[in-house]
């Protein structure tokens, strides 16, 4: 099996160069034949009837690598999480639960964005909580693309205020929230994305492997080749 993943593009029409790096990626010769992706693929998701440029765009990218015979799964992020059925089906992709358990190189792992892991961050938390409420995503979602983009911008504005005043290990993982979920679920890999700090962490439960963002200069993912994955950082021009 060779495998990608990757997470934390935050794909939008102000980051032209990370759109051209994943086309590179996914129209190289050599496509994998998966194509993990843990989420924030977009920088931000109002719903699967999207139309903005972005949107149709990288739908047509992800029905072309699609179309050449590559799965895809997709999860949604503390971005995109409006990410749905509907986009799954239009770029021929699965929508992965919020926690997935797999076999990776050869070993139970559980796949997810990681932000649950961020249990010390409890404002967030409980936003989260909110946000992924079907009730509420169905009042959203009757709201025209005109009001929820500006929603959208108004929540990212206030985001990036409240991320600004919050130490900074309160933004990374629990580790006792890592320990829980790893016995949980049987894993002895994890996979994920969220905290922008890409590492391989060896723990008494086996490994947690931290995918790292996309930015104008460099993008990260990890492959899987058998049972050897490597995690690989990639120069943008």
């Amino acid at each position: 099996m060779n495998r990608l993943f990757i997470s934390d593009l935050h794909l939008s029409d102000t980051t032209p160069k990370i759109e051209a790096a994943l086309a590179q990626l996914l129209l190289d010769s050599s496509l994998p034949d998966s194509l993990i992706i843990l989420g924030d693929f977009f920088e931000v998701w109002v719903g699967d009837d999207d139309d903005a440029p972005i949107a149709n765009r990288v739908r047509e990218l992800l029905c072309e690598t699609s179309r050449r015979g590559c799965d895809i799964s997709i999860a949604r992020g503390n971005r995109d999480f409006m990410l749905g059925e509907r986009f799954a089906a239009d770029i021929g992709a699965s929508l992965l639960e919020d926690e997935t358990l797999l076999t990776i190189a050869g070993q139970p792992a559980i796949l997810l964005h990681g932000d649950t892991l961020c249990t010390d961050d409890q404002d967030y938390q409980r936003f989260r909580t909110m946000v992924h409420d079907a009730g509420w995503q169905e009042e959203m979602m009757k709201k025209p693309l005109t009001e929820r983009r500006e929603l959208a911008r108004q929540l990212r504005a206030l985001s990036i205020d409240a991320a600004s005043n919050k130490p900074e290990d309160i933004m990374d993982v629990n580790a006792e929230a890592v320990t829980d979920l790893m016995a949980a679920s049987g894993a002895t890999l994890m996979i994920h994305g969220h905290t922008h700090r890409p590492d391989r962490h060896r723990l008494p439960e086996g490994e947690r492997i931290v995918l790292g963002d996309w930015t104008d200069t460099s993008g990260w993912l990890l492959r899987e080749q058998g049972e050897t994955l490597t995690l690989e950082q990639f120069i943008i021009h």
